[in-house]
């Protein structure tokens, strides 16, 4: 027994440390985890909560990439709408991606803005990504010196104009400038001239979709980012990884010594190409949702290591821009909305498989805290930050589009049944209590 008194005490027979599942006392004051006890221990609290049997305490999901489209296409996304979605969801940390707002976050005036919109309406903690552009290898440094905690940058159009992307020498000459700092790219990885290559997407059917993005687009531009990495000794990551076949290089490429990271999707891990029907337009992602066959490696790409995280790749827009009166998958924006419900899908998946909420907690948690360096997030363990779900594995939902908290309502997951509810989600120790905007905005370096 100890004298101390916590800000906040929880207990219960199911917290998730790194110790695994366990009996535990979880003791918060200043927002901070200061104690974990074994259970019975008796910590002090002036608020006490005790999990009940069918709860789990876990820590706070990381979600190292969402499209909240603020200022500028605030009618897609917005920082409330995400942020409240992404709490829902037991997310407590989001990294936003500097495209899809208007301007992109590619110099440091940008990034002012966009931290100007999100500070006083964010419901969870939020960090940025800064861009990497024809012609802005000079700002990167100055934005990383700002606290973004990388750059991302396309290897073929990025959908929207004001965001063009690198052909690869540019690529290779803004990986020389990050290394020298020990900055981090973030790439989407297609070629472009592959997909310009590839058949036309015209049309409802979503297969004639697929063969418009084919896998070899990826293969080819992984390729590409795994050597130029190699030759400048950068730092790079892969953004959403949906061809399975890039496996093989990409663990060649880490067991090389090359410094590469690879995330992939709850919809590459759970959605199939060949149940989509014709005109569904909520499926539409690039690269795209692929093959039964393409999904079960990606698996165990996860379960062997060679894939490092999963991450939502929230991307929403408005409905009209989803086409889903003609069901045009050639018109159709490409993105899938899902930072709400990113953990019961893939808990649900991986409990089919036999595989622990541990596993689940690590790919969506610890890992992309790693990925963005953040030194106190995605792990329950003393020190860190009180970023903290109560989670019901269990209990079982159907997902109903229009109760979701992002803008627009509109789901590839619609009328779903799903595995675990959050119950409550807490951001340094504070539950959210989606009303009052509490989150903070992080830097790299100081979270």
């Amino acid at each position: 027994m100890t004298d101390t008194e916590f800000d906040l005490v929880i207990r219960g027979q199911r917290v998730l440390t790194t110790a695994g599942i366990v009996p535990r006392e979880v003791g918060i004051t200043d927002g901070r985890i200061v104690a974990l006890e074994p259970l019975g221990n008796g910590l002090a609290g002036r608020e006490v909560i005790e999990l009940g049997d069918d709860e789990t305490l876990i820590p706070g999901l990381v979600d190292s990439h969402v499209h909240v489209n603020e200022p500028g296409r605030t009618e897609w996304e917005g920082f409330a709408s995400a942020t409240r979605a992404a709490a829902a969801g037991g997310v407590t940390t989001i990294i936003d991606m500097p495209l899809n707002s208007i301007p992109p976050t590619v110099n440091v005036d940008a990034l002012r803005v966009k931290r100007a919109a999100a500070e006083t309406q964010s419901f969870v903690d939020v960090g940025f990504w800064g861009g990497a552009i024809p012609g802005n290898t000079g700002d990167l440094r100055a934005l990383h010196d700002e606290g973004v905690f990388g750059f991302k940058c396309f290897l073929l159009h990025s959908g929207v104009d004001e965001f063009p992307h690198l052909e690869v020498d540019e690529l290779e000459k803004d990986l020389g400038e990050i290394a020298s700092f020990d900055g981090l790219m973030i790439v989407h990885a297609e070629d472009s001239r592959a997909i310009d290559h590839a058949p036309n997407p015209e049309g409802d059917i979503y297969e004639s979709f697929l063969h418009s993005r084919p896998r070899g687009a990826e293969n080819v531009a992984i390729a590409q980012v795994i050597e130029r990495a190699r030759w400048t000794g950068a730092r790079a990551h892969i953004l959403h990884l949906s061809s399975s076949d890039a496996l093989a290089m990409i663990a060649t490429a880490k067991r090389d010594g090359v410094k590469i990271t690879v995330e992939t999707c709850p919809h590459y891990l759970t959605l199939l190409a060949e149940e989509i029907p014709n005109g569904a337009t909520a499926f539409k992602c690039c690269p795209p949702i692929r093959e039964a066959s393409n999904r079960e490696l990606l698996w165990k790409g996860l379960e062997d290591g060679v894939i490092d995280c999963i991450v939502s790749d929230h991307s929403p827009s408005t409905i009209d821009l989803k086409d889903l009166e003609n069901g045009d998958f050639g018109v159709a924006w490409g993105g899938v909305a899902s930072l709400q419900l990113g953990l019961p899908i893939i808990w649900t998946e991986a409990r089919r498989r036999g595989l622990p909420l541990e596993r689940v907690i690590e790919w969506m948690g610890r890992k992309p805290a790693e990925l963005a360096r953040l030194q106190r997030k995605g792990t329950l363990a003393p020190g860190y930050d009180a970023d903290l779900a109560i989670f019901a594995a269990d209990e079982a939902f159907v997902v109903d589009a229009d109760k979701l908290y992002h803008k627009n309502h509109i789901t590839p997951y619609q009328g779903k049944t799903l595995s675990g509810v959050v119950r409550r989600t807490f951001v340094r120790g504070t539950e959210v209590d989606f009303s009052e905007p509490r989150g903070q905005l992080i830097r790299r370096g100081t979270a």
